[in-house]
């Protein structure tokens, strides 16, 4: 990302960051106002615990993650109510406020330093990001080429390409790159997102999940099996040592001299909710991905037989698949298509609509049911994990050749 570089484009740049030191400090006392302690000290006091003590670095996170991102009742954040509720607002400042409001979480290896502002490299989406702080150079005293930045970043609206640090800043040495790869694995992991904020990981996450799909089913003969839990378990790390080795035997200069612990320990444990069922669902999504869905084997029969519909148990269980909105579509979409003879019927008994046809109302239905599942945009169920995070997570010593963009390794996430 670049910031141009005439002369005229620095001072607005440099007003821009002026600016937005008077706004943050404006916003943070607004937030901190009395009218908003009912949301902020319960979190302060959740994080402070039972002994009641609380670093300020902590904080600080809490309260600028509060004033950015929290949802007040009514939708709202505590920058969207700031600037609706001041009159001396530019539309430059209301555009800059604004776009506070996605804040770029992440960690960050320290490429150089460049006059007032330091070049990030983002550990999780692989992205650079010339960063600022509205405190001046001062904020970058101490951090080096090669060191790492655990913070939050926010745009500095309109200037493009510009972002400033928000919140706190944890700043870590070289030595502390293999904590951090696994640090940033963990977040690339259980927040995807993060990861699709750079396009080309989309492509590249689609990509590596049709691969891996395939491999699934070349493995198991099918996109879906229906097993005991203790039997997928092992069969699932079964399969994942299998393409652990298989990916070793294609690269091995990749983990020359390195011991692999996937390839020794088990890479899945199923959750105890999953655990204590009759059965596990394993359905290999080529949209959806790979999700595991508790007594699918007793849905499965619901709907091969439709008298079972008026059972309790098996009602209870339909109506947990259409009701939770942590449940897909996927289970009751891929059963009600295996079963056209039969699913008008089930969802008859259970509805008590005689009038209900699953070709007409059917996706309505999950529609209604499942609403935040149909406002999201479809996301690969893979996250490619940059190659620099691969060289620190591998315990490698950078080259002095540049980068190239391609991942070799991926984390799944469901």
């Amino acid at each position: 990302m670049v910031v141009a570089t005439r002369s005229e484009d620095k001072v607005s740049l440099q007003r821009l960051i002026e600016r937005s030191a008077e706004l943050k400090d404006k916003l943070v006392t607004f937030g901190q106002s009395a009218r908003f302690d009912r949301w902020l000290t319960p979190l302060l006091l959740e994080a402070a615990g039972p002994e009641r003590q609380l670093e300020q670095a902590e904080a600080i996170r809490i309260i600028d993650h509060f004033i950015l991102r929290f949802r007040l009742p009514d939708g709202s954040t505590v920058v969207d109510r700031f600037v609706a509720g001041q009159r001396d607002l530019t539309e430059t400042d209301q555009e800059m406020l604004l776009g506070w409001r996605d804040p770029m979480e992440g960690i960050f290896e320290i490429q150089r330093k460049d006059g007032d502002a330091v070049v990030l490299l983002n550990l999780v989406d692989d992205l650079e990001y010339r960063t600022y702080s509205n405190v001046g150079r001062a904020a970058f005293r101490g951090v080096s080429k090669g060191g790492f930045l655990l913070t939050c970043l926010v745009p500095v609206h309109p200037a493009d390409g510009a972002w400033l640090v928000s919140g706190a800043m944890s700043s870590y040495p070289k030595s502390s790159a293999t904590e951090i790869a696994q640090a940033a694995l963990q977040l690339a992991t259980s927040h995807p997102e993060l990861v699709f904020r750079n396009p080309k990981k989309i492509e590249q996450g689609w990509q590596s999940m049709r691969a891996d799909r395939a491999a699934f089913i070349a493995y198991y003969g099918a996109d879906e099996v229906v097993l005991p839990p203790l039997e997928a378990e092992a069969r699932l790390n079964a399969y994942y040592r299998h393409r652990q080795e298989a990916a070793v035997a294609e690269h091995p200069e990749r983990v020359r001299g390195r011991r692999l612990p996937g390839l020794a320990f088990p890479a899945f444990e199923l959750p105890p909710a999953l655990a204590d069922s009759d059965t596990i669902g394993v359905i290999y999504d080529e949209v959806d991905g790979l999700n595991f869905y508790a007594d699918y084997g007793m849905l499965r029969d619901l709907f091969a037989d439709p008298a079972l519909a008026g059972r309790r148990p098996f009602q209870d269980l339909l109506r947990t698949y259409l009701r939770e909105e942590s449940i897909a579509p996927l289970p009751i979409r891929r059963l009600a298509a295996a079963h056209p003879e039969t699913v008008d019927a089930v969802f008859r008994k259970l509805l008590r609509k005689p009038g209900f046809t699953w070709t007409e109302h059917g996706e309505a239905l999950l529609r209604r049911r499942k609403p935040g599942y149909y406002a999201q945009e479809p996301r690969p169920g893979v996250s490619v994990i940059g190659e620099r995070l691969s060289e620190l997570a591998a315990g490698v010593r950078r080259s002095k050749s540049s980068r190239t963009p391609q991942a070799p390794y991926t984390s799944g996430h469901s």
